[in-house]
């Protein structure tokens, strides 16, 4: 038996349709070929990006819409080679297309979002974004949703969407100068100029926080129950903010503690008035 005889053999035949050997290997190869192409792209790209020392997310998402785009190739070519029209399909389920495309919408909204965030580049992975008040690490970018660590070092899954629509304040775009700032409230009666030194001496004792950058107090208010201050530093670990803030905090409670000063309670004045029988 002769090599296209081989080929010819049908594995499978059902109506009018049949499966032969030369359509399973044909198919094989596709698969195949598609794979290696895959492979060899992502070698490249990942080459380039050690060669140039460029940006992680440089080239990505061109290279993540060409493997989308191949594999599209890649299935089409191999239902024609199994025998199947591609045109008629897709003729035949318009209908369907449709009732699912309107019961799909969000799905296809995160996936439209996804490419936004791929070719326009605004978030990128390792960006920290603070969402709805919660501080997330983006770690994937993916074609429908995004991987991303808060502070608690729980994985969230976020659609793209999300991202794209909502108010979003991306902390990794900033300029190396991010500045943070913690409110103290000081009693009446407090040296001013003592508390200012101090609270700028507590937070440059911080080893977190950039000494070459200043560090400044704010008398800010004089409020109800005491005098408001706020202390003015810059740090580059965004991530971990709220830990150093905490620290910084303390600091400043034992050496309020030493220096004398008191942080006031909440204190109301109640006045009462006789009133006339």
């Amino acid at each position: 038996m002769d090599l296209n005889a081989i080929l010819e053999t049908e594995i499978f035949h059902f109506k009018d349709h049949s499966l032969t050997v030369l359509q399973v290997v044909t198919v094989a190869v596709i698969f195949i070929m598609t794979k290696v192409i895959s492979t060899v792209l992502k070698f490249i790209a990942v080459s380039y990006r050690r060669l140039t020392k460029s940006d992680v997310t440089h080239g990505y998402p061109v290279y993540r819409v060409g493997m989308y785009f191949i594999w599209v190739i890649s299935v089409v070519y191999m239902l024609e080679a199994l025998g199947i029209d591609v045109s008629l399909i897709l003729a035949g389920g318009a209908a369907l297309l449709v009732a699912i495309g309107l019961g799909l919408q969000q799905l296809f909204h995160d996936a439209l979002s996804g490419l936004v965030l791929l070719f326009e580049r605004s978030v990128r992975e390792n960006d920290i974004l603070e969402i709805d008040g919660d501080i997330v690490k983006i770690q994937k970018i993916g074609f429908r949703t995004s991987l991303g660590l808060n502070r608690n070092l729980i994985v969230i899954v976020l659609p793209n969407s999300v991202i794209t629509s909502n108010k979003v304040i991306n902390w990794s775009n900033q300029n190396e100068n991010t500045r943070f700032d913690i409110d103290v409230k000081v009693a009446y009666g407090s040296d001013v100029e003592k508390v200012i030194s101090v609270l700028e001496k507590c937070a440059s004792d911080h080893p977190e926080i950039r000494s070459d950058h200043a560090v400044e107090a704010r008398l800010r208010d004089f409020a109800t129950s005491g005098l408001d201050f706020t202390l003015l530093f810059f740090s580059d670990n965004v991530f971990q903010i709220e830990r150093i803030k905490s620290e910084v905090r303390r600091i400043i409670n034992l050496e309020f503690i030493k220096e004398g000063i008191v942080i006031p309670f909440q204190q109301i004045d109640v006045n009462l008035r006789p009133i006339n029988p």
